[in-house]
Formats: C-alpha cells, sequence, structure tokens
C-alpha cells in the first residue's frame, strides 16, 4: 500500500468575494508541482458560492464533471438546453466530450457549497451528455452508497471511465471495509465532514488522502462523519 496526505489546510485557496473556493490540486492561479491530479482525477475544488452570484457560461472539453451540492439551490444551464435547480442530495454529472458549455449561479436564497471533481475520460469525443440524480439519504445512512459508476446496474450516474463514486453518512462510529472494484484503481478518500482512521493515519475536517497499491482498505469512521470516497484509474 502506497499513500499521500492532503490535510485541509494545507489546500490551495481563492477569495474572490462572492466565491471561497479550496483546491486539493493545483487549479486557476494555485500550483504545486506535487498536487496535479491524483491518477486520473484533475479536480477536487470545494466552493461557496455567495447568493446570487456564480460562474457565467464557459467552455470544457473532455472532462468527467461531477458536482455534489452539500448545501443550497445550484442553478445550471448548458448550451445543449438544459437547465436545471440541484439541491442538497443531488448529485450532476456532465461528459464534456467533444465540447460544452454552461453556468452555475446559487439561487438568490442562499450561498451555495459544493464539490466539484473533475475526472479524465476515458473516451476522447464522445457526444456530450448531462444528468443528474437526487439519492435517498437513507441509502447513505451507516453504510457507503454508489452515486457515481460506469455501471449501470449499480443504478447511479454513469462516467465516461472506470470510476466508481461513493457517499457515507455516519451517524455512529463504525469500522467499514471497501474493495475495489478495479485492480490497479486507487481512491481519493475526502471526509467532508467529522473524522476517520485509515491506512494508518488520522483525518479531520476536509482532510483527503489518497490509497493506491491495495485491494481492500478499512476505515474506523467517528460518530456523525460524512466521507466520499473516489475510486479512479491511477494511469
Amino acid at each position: 500500500m502506497k499513500k499521500t496526505l492532503y490535510p485541509s489546510e494545507s489546500r490551495g485557496k481563492a477569495e474572490h468575494g462572492w466565491l471561497k473556493s479550496r483546491f486539493s490540486f493545483s487549479f486557476a492561479g494555485y500550483y504545486d508541482p506535487g498536487r496535479v491530479h491524483f491518477g486520473l482525477l484533475r479536480v477536487l475544488n470545494d466552493d461557496i458560492i455567495a447568493a446570487g452570484t456564480g460562474f457565467g457560461m464557459h467552455p470544457h472539453d473532455n472532462m468527467e464533471i461531477v458536482s455534489i451540492v452539500l448545501k443550497g439551490d445550484l442553478l445550471h444551464g448548458d448550451n445543449t438546453g438544459n437547465e436545471s435547480s440541484l439541491k442538497a442530495g443531488e448529485v450532476q454529472i456532465m461528459s464534456a466530450g467533444t465540447g460544452i458549455v454552461h453556468s452555475e449561479h446559487a439561487s438568490d436564497a442562499g450561498e451555495v457549497h459544493l464539490l466539484q471533481i473533475w475526472v479524465f475520460p476515458k473516451e476522447r469525443n464522445i457526444k456530450p451528455r448531462y444528468d443528474q440524480k437526487v439519492f435517498d439519504e437513507k441509502d447513505k445512512d451507516g453504510k457507503f452508497q454508489t452515486v457515481v459508476s460506469p455501471d449501470e446496474a449499480d443504478h447511479a450516474l454513469w462516467i465516461n471511465q472506470d470510476a466508481w463514486f461513493s457517499i457515507g453518512n455516519f451517524n455512529e462510529a463504525k469500522e467499514v471495509n471497501y474493495t475495489l472494484h478495479k485492480s490497479g484503481n486507487g481512491i481519493f478518500a475526502f471526509v467532508i465532514a467529522g473524522g476517520m482512521d485509515i491506512a494508518g493515519e488520522s483525518l479531520g475536517n476536509r482532510d483527503a488522502i489518497g490509497i493506491w497499491d491495495a485491494d481492500t482498505l478499512q476505515m474506523n469512521i467517528q460518530a456523525r462523519a460524512e466521507v466520499l470516497l473516489i475510486e479512479v484509474p491511477m494511469n
């Protein structure tokens, strides 16, 4: 097993008044040559967008983009005709493929907290696609629920990559084992709230760890913790 720690306080940051961001990997004006990506995971941005503000129309191509709303109401629009609202508990995915232009704004009702995550695609230049889904909080209670998967049988949002995203809410302390879906993949574990012990390390709120060369992982998760696991190919 190999591992790399990503302490919360070591992340890059941007403060723009209307936007507060923390970057797990090099992004925009933040660059760290040791933190460009973890395997095929390229971006994990922890954003707070002020009410009534947001990102205007901007382009992406050949990237799998996952947005996980933690608080508030995120308004989405794109040049393929999609207009939607995502609330806490909802997950969105875009396969940018040959190119898509979209906007993201917080509603006037209040600020939005979200995680925006980019993964390099398995197949390039596919037709752009968009999807979103509400996941029942009960299905994450005390266990990990798969919310993004390349396997449609998982009833998750489909991704153009051999990657799996899972979220768990733990109201009681619990030991949890995770078995990787594909040999050669790695796990990026991100503590949304609370804490846990994993791979001999203790993680707190917004800490993360990247682990590879392992087939299974054991976690001791604290009570009142929420954890995101991102399983991705390492090359």
